[in-house]
């Protein structure tokens, strides 16, 4: 994963994913709106086969780079309590 930084404020950060798909991004797109403080977090792929998702985060109280890192800490969190729940099997 390759993240291209495209613009970014106090308020606005608009970021490229190179090497992701839908899967990663939904699920960063869902845990960037749990974050107190952003506003819109939203995504696109303009081409299925061959685009790159483009992230758009805006906030209010909170930097957007900060709120990104909340989003990415919690993921990481749930990706290691799912894999605690995998090897219980």
């Amino acid at each position: 994963m390759e993240l291209n930084v495209l613009e970014e404020s106090n308020k606005r950060m608009v970021f490229e994913l190179k090497g992701e798909t839908h899967s990663f991004c939904n699920a960063l797109k869902e845990s960037l709106w749990k974050v107190k403080g952003v506003e819109i977090a939203s995504y696109r792929i303009e081409h299925p086969l061959v685009g790159v998702p483009k992230f758009l985060i805006e906030t209010k109280g909170i930097a957007p780079r900060e709120a990104l890192k909340k989003a990415v800490a919690e993921l990481r969190k749930m990706g290691t309590e799912f894999k605690k729940e995998v090897k219980k099997l």
